[in-house]
């Protein structure tokens, strides 16, 4: 998908095509179709880098299973779940929107893109236990997860998940289960939505095309853009620019100079997946389990086995396993990506990072290490019967750690996505990682919000958001809200194919 003839101008320009530029696009010419806009992308096909079906583990994030979103016991034995409670109702608002998008047209099929899969949680060892029964009294007494369902019993495991409880040794285990979880292609959502804005009025989708350099105007941006097909630098103007580059964004904005991004750093590390297409094992496991953290690992590689429909082909993918590089790009990137972003005013920041960070450091060396005996023993205690010979290992892509100052000190982001907006607007980044996609949505009605609020204030365009995602401004978490929140939830499993 590629255009021979760039526009001259467009109101909106959109660096990168991912899911995030995707969902802000269209989002952005249903509030407005007056809109012009045009995307850019560096390679020859959408969605290539992050957004990837096997650079991602596709999990739709709500809080159903991954214990990092509740912290561990307090003294009194609780466990804090406001941010469980928070992703859930992000994804809620991003699963709306996909409902929208399927009966109008914009996307395909939703099996497509989404599949129905159980959440588990599975622990081990007297504490874990203690921990996740805490953990599942505290959120069940929540509508949200009313429907978890919690057990000890090693035979009751073994229905729900039974690779887990083969060949175990007798130990105390417990497990959490949600089954109206959702196993994620990202990348084929993200081409559908494209393919939906390339056939709108005054939008462009452009593949090989490279963007180079941005340089601010009295009214917008200028974006100098190397054209793949065409040869040559071409320069187009916008009103509003969104770098949505993944990996690539960070040295976008610092050669646009922005204020913003003094400071800012980037940490790449990469990302292996353990993959079983064996189907006598695949048939056997239709789950996403999510297991407790190992003591030397941050917080971003707690290991889950997970199932994964991908192009209609069901498999198993078990991780991740970091690897160490230097690039921001996983296809697309250079070997000199770190070592080019450095700067004097992000020099300082960098070298705190790695001084306060060692136990990564080491983490990271000790993972490049890694033999494939060594990863099938860390598989095993998820499964305890894997076979070396039953599982291969794959990229599973780049993530480049935002590093910022933060109140003077050295910080690294490990989940969130931070939203870098210029002064006056004109231009928004995306820097980040998980839970990112799933909440791809809210991230971009924040965009909005930011740089576009004429387009929530306006009583048009806020009745198009309205029926987008209908849940917008809406606190459908409280218990008053219970009822709305449940004839929501049932519309959109049977929209989106997800009824257990």
């Amino acid at each position: 998908m590629s255009a021979p003839t760039l526009p001259a101008h467009s109101d909106v320009v959109l660096i990168g095509s991912g899911i995030m530029s995707a969902h802000l696009a269209v989002l952005l010419k249903e509030l407005d179709p007056r809109l012009t806009l045009q995307v850019f992308e560096s390679a020859p096909s959408l969605a290539p880098e992050s957004s990837h079906g096997w650079h991602n583990a596709g999990t739709g994030h709500a809080g159903l299973c991954e214990l990092s979103y509740t912290p561990g016991m307090t003294g009194e034995g609780a466990v804090p779940v406001d941010k469980a409670l928070e992703i859930y109702g992000l994804f809620d608002q991003s699963k709306q929107f996909w409902s929208h998008a399927v009966t109008t047209g914009i996307t395909g099929a939703p099996e497509t893109f989404i599949q129905p899969v159980p959440h588990l949680s599975f622990v081990h060892g007297d504490h874990y236990v203690r921990f996740l029964r805490a953990r599942h009294e505290a959120l069940r007494a929540h509508h949200y997860f009313h429907d978890m369902e919690f057990s000890t019993d090693p035979s009751e495991v073994a229905e729900w998940a039974p690779l887990l409880m083969e060949q175990r040794e007798q130990f105390p285990i417990a497990a959490t289960r949600v089954r109206g979880g959702t196993d994620m292609n990202f990348g084929a959502l993200s081409r559908q939505l494209w393919h939906w804005l390339n056939r709108q009025s005054g939008c462009t989708v452009s593949t090989n095309c490279r963007v180079t350099a941005l340089a601010p105007t009295a009214s917008g941006w200028q974006v100098t853009v190397a054209d793949g097909p065409n040869g040559g630098n071409t320069t187009v103007t916008a009103g509003f620019v969104f770098v949505g580059a993944g990996g690539g964004s960070l040295p976008l904005l610092q050669a646009a100079g922005l204020p913003e991004a003094r400071g800012l750093g980037g940490f790449p590390i990469g990302g292996q997946w353990l993959v079983c297409h064996q189907e006598s094992i695949v048939n056997r496991h239709h789950a996403k389990v999510y297991g407790q953290p190992q003591p030397e690992a941050p917080t971003m590689a707690v290991p889950h086995l997970d199932t994964r429909t991908l192009d209609g082909k069901k498999s198993l993918l078990f991780g991740p396993f970091a690897s160490w590089t230097t690039r921001f790009l996983h296809r697309h990137g250079s070997p000199l990506d770190l070592v080019r972003s450095i700067r004097p005013h992000n020099l300082g920041t960098l070298l705190k990072i790695g001084a306060s960070n060692m136990e990564l450091v080491r983490y990271l060396i000790d993972q490049g290490l890694q033999t494939m005996e060594s990863r099938i023993r860390t598989l095993q205690l998820f499964y305890p019967g894997a076979r070396e010979e039953d599982w291969q290992l794959q990229d599973a892509g780049i993530r480049v750690q935002a590093i910022k100052k933060t109140d003077g000190e050295a910080g690294i982001v490990h989940y969130g996505t931070e939203v870098i907006t210029s002064a006056n607007r004109s231009l928004c980044s995306l820097l980040g990682a998980s839970p990112g996609a799933s909440v791809c949505v809210p991230i971009a009605l924040e965009v909005i919000e930011k740089c576009f609020p004429h387009l929530v204030r306006d009583p048009e365009s806020r009745a198009r958001l309205q029926r987008m995602v209908p849940a917008y401004g809406d606190n459908l978490h409280l218990p008053s809200r219970r009822p709305c929140h449940r004839e929501a939830r049932t519309y959109m499993d049977e929209v989106l194919g997800l009824t257990p």
